[in-house]
């Protein structure tokens, strides 16, 4: 971190109401769109009359699915390009923009208002007339794969769109049947919302002289979106312009185009005028892709003396009605990178099978499948522990992956661990969380009546990678001798307009204040590589910027050479300033770049980066038994980030992932009824967010060894908290419910099921 720094250079322009989000945007003479939605989880649609709407004042044009399907919209594109189980290629749905023919989960759009004012399109959607005639629906992956379900496309045979395995199924069984001990759980890992400050929204424009598209939207990256637009409408990439400013939050449902913004598209093209559309935070619930979702088995075998021999997984996937761009990705490969967790587990075997249901699709959400992982890892060896009478510390340590075997590889033949230490994680863990000290705290809870429990959850995940074959990025000179930074990166609170200028300006020498930001700027010059998912931004965007950066360097010592009349090989270039070796004269960066200006115009690129952040965490938590309560009382966190370029924005990342890794263990859960589809708590009034005042104090350790499979040496931090998070609070919560018999409980950890679990051991 710069020794200058002075805070986030954002967020004195979003705390003063300075931020500039989707809808902020406006174009001359822009028309305001409103989506008519399905009210039925599963139904046929009989007719729509649109005469209604058309007929309401301000109301200039009604798209049904007739118009989508006319224009030749696609399903959407998909990052799971590989085969599954006995090659089997992934099955997927063909989504009209608009509803066509059959609606396939509630929220599905169905027609589409466009009006003067955005209540003259909302006043004239309530008004079309829809007749439906009612199919069973299906709202549970296994009940969808089960003989005899109600089939939901002809073209997918059992609901069946994706069956993907990895790992040697012979060699598992085989250490299966020589095991002392098996251990098998089977866990929930809860449908969850997203539900971003910002609500969904999207401007469309049409330039019909150009061709050209102008979509202003909510965007964790340039190349993801168009991407994702292009492969929906078949428009060419190269002739949509995606827009974003601040976005707020991203957790990976602002990675891919929405149906809404394409038919936002088709209809400014349609209209020859901007089509501008907002989301209402109902709309976010239902039609917001979802994330999780999966029902997850897993067994540990173990010899005699606890090792660990081999893990078995087996997840059942709800992907909703539709497939979401990298929903099928993060369920079935990456899992596999990082299934052994950090212990030592000679060989594994997982079977993931997604099944599509009637209800609002999933996608990457923040962790993007890793949690899953490592609940289901620490959950096993937590209960293994038990089973098999040993100390769960003592259990870890014994097959955690000692840190002379790193690089690691893997069971999987694509995953090798760079760099880690498992054992001193563990161990800065357990001594800054005073574990030692926990029986007496216990004691003191126990006096007080409440039940006193302590979880600790040890992870790896990987991070980085992405769709793109390499990461570029581009530094420009102006006349001013300040310089802008080309990324794809799609900023949603990382505080890359901070973080990005310090590591090019540590690496010229230059004052970063004097460097400025352009993320996946649409008009800026065409890079190739990834927005910002997987935790990938500051590897993947920081490196490229620190290659090209090193170009400017070497570009630079040919202009200070000629300036200071001597050969370039007499030059040493060191804190901004080129000095002639052995004398005291020279000559700084920023002046070069004042007189050059765009000759140091410099480009840089790396292979597709990846890394494989680590820590443990310890949460201590206490639970009212008369009324259910939790609270967590403690949280200590120690993490191998890589090479630390800004503490402040790390710590950041960290206090957030952890947050919602919380709000999952305690709280959130989207539950649809099983008869009629519907979505029972889609409002803030009954579904359970984080708050502040259920968090604690969260103490952050730093346990990091650089990477070495990118320039900076880093490792994602955006998605570490939560992977860590949702194993460490759920093994306290069993921890402090143990004495009463109550191994397992389904997530979330609510007042109510925690004291039902609690009443029905009193009824035994």
């Amino acid at each position: 971190m710069s020794a200058g720094f002075k805070g986030r250079r954002e967020d004195l322009r979003l705390v003063t109401g300075q931020g500039k989000y989707t809808s902020d945007w406006n174009l001359p003479g822009q028309l305001y769109g409103s989506f008519l939605r399905s009210d039925r989880a599963h139904a046929e649609i009989v007719s729509v009359d649109t005469a209604p709407a058309l007929a309401s004042s301000g109301v200039v044009a009604v798209l049904t699915g007739a118009d989508t399907a006319r224009a030749g919209f696609k399903s959407t594109p998909q990052l799971a390009r590989y085969p599954g189980r006995g090659g089997a290629t992934i099955k997927v749905p063909h989504r009209d923009g608009l509803a066509n023919g059959r609606v396939r989960f509630v929220g599905q759009e169905v027609a589409l208002v466009v009006a003067k004012t955005a209540l003259a399109a909302q006043d004239a959607a309530e008004k079309i007339e829809v007749e439906y005639r009612d199919l069973p629906a299906v709202v549970d992956a296994e009940e969808a794969l089960a003989p005899g379900a109600e089939q939901l496309y002809p073209e997918i045979p059992g609901n069946l769109c994706f069956d993907y395995e990895y790992g040697d199924e012979a060699k598992t069984d085989e250490a299966f049947a020589q095991a002392a001990h098996v251990t098998r759980i089977v866990l929930d890992s809860q449908r969850m919302v997203g539900n971003p400050m910002e609500p969904k929204a999207c401007l469309a424009a049409y330039d019909a002289e150009a061709g050209r598209y102008d979509l202003y939207v909510s965007s964790q990256g340039l190349s993801l979106m168009r991407g994702s637009a292009s492969g929906i409408t078949g428009i060419p990439a190269e002739k949509i312009g995606v827009h974003a400013h601040d976005v707020g939050g991203g957790f990976g449902i602002r990675s891919d185009a929405y149906a809404e913004y394409c038919v936002a598209m088709l209809a400014a093209k349609t209209l020859g005028k901007p089509v501008k559309w907002t989301s209402s935070r109902s709309e976010t619930f239902v039609s917001d892709y979802h994330g999780r979702a999966a029902k997850l088995t897993g067994e540990l075998a173990l010899d005699k003396e606890g090792r660990f021999l081999a893990i078995r997984i087996n997840w059942i996937v709800n992907t909703g009605a539709y497939l979401s761009t990298p929903g099928p990705l993060i369920n079935t490969l990456p899992p596999g990178l990082h299934a052994i967790n950090l212990y030592r587990i000679p060989v594994m075997y997982g079977r993931h099978r997604l099944g599509v249901t009637n209800t609002t699709p999933t996608t990457a959400y923040r962790g993007a499948g890793r949690p899953n992982v490592c609940y289901l890892a620490e959950r096993l060896v937590e209960e293994a522990a038990r089973e098999m009478k040993i100390d769960r510390l003592e259990l870890r340590r014994r097959n955690l992956i000692p840190k002379e075997a790193f690089p690691y590889q893997t069971p999987h033949p694509h995953s090798v661990y760079d760099s880690g230490d498992p054992h001193g994680l563990v161990d800065e863990a357990v001594k800054q969380a005073e574990w030692k000290t926990f029986d007496a705290r216990r004691a003191q809870s126990k006096k007080r009546g409440k039940l006193r429990g302590i979880g600790c959850g040890v992870f790896i995940e990987p991070a980085g990678a992405g769709g793109a074959p390499k990461e570029e990025a581009m530094i420009k000179f102006g006349e001013s001798g300040n310089a802008l930074l080309f990324v794809l990166a799609g900023p949603s609170g990382q505080g890359h307009e901070t973080v990005y200028p310090e590591v090019v300006g540590e690496a010229l020498g230059m004052d970063p204040e004097k460097i400025t930001l352009r993320a996946s700027d649409p008009d800026g010059p065409r890079l190739v590589g990834e927005g910002t998912i997987g935790s990938r931004s500051m590897m993947a965007h920081g490196g490229a910027l620190l290659v090209a950066a090193r170009e400017v360097v070497r570009k630079g010592t040919a202009l200070a050479a000629k300036d200071l009349e001597v050969a370039p090989d007499d030059l040493e270039f060191a804190k901004g300033r080129y000095r002639v070796k052995g004398t005291d004269v020279s000559i700084g960066m920023e002046d070069l770049a004042k007189k050059y200006g765009s000759a140091l115009d410099s480009g840089g690129e790396i292979p597709l980066p990846r890394s494989f952040p680590s820590g443990a965490h310890v949460a201590e938590v206490e639970i009212d038994p008369e009324t259910g309560v939790v609270e967590i009382l403690r949280y200590t966190a120690v993490d191998d980030c890589g090479r630390i370029i800004n503490h402040v924005l790390l710590d950041g990342q960290l206090h957030g992932g952890i947050a919602q890794g919380i709000g999952q263990v305690m709280g959130e859960h989207a539950i649809y009824d099983p008869a009629s589809g519907q979505l029972l708590n889609g409002t803030f009034m009954d579904y359970e967010m984080p708050r502040a005042d259920g968090m604690p104090e969260i103490r952050l350790y730093d346990r990091s060894i650089p990477s070495p499979g990118n320039p900076l040496g880093v490792k994602g931090a955006g998605e570490a908290g939560t992977t860590g998070a949702v194993p460490t609070v759920a093994n306290a919560v069993i921890d402090a419910l143990r004495p009463l018999g109550i191994h397992h409980l389904d997530f979330p950890y609510t007042p109510d099921r925690v004291w039902h679990a609690i009443r029905a051991t009193r009824s035994r």
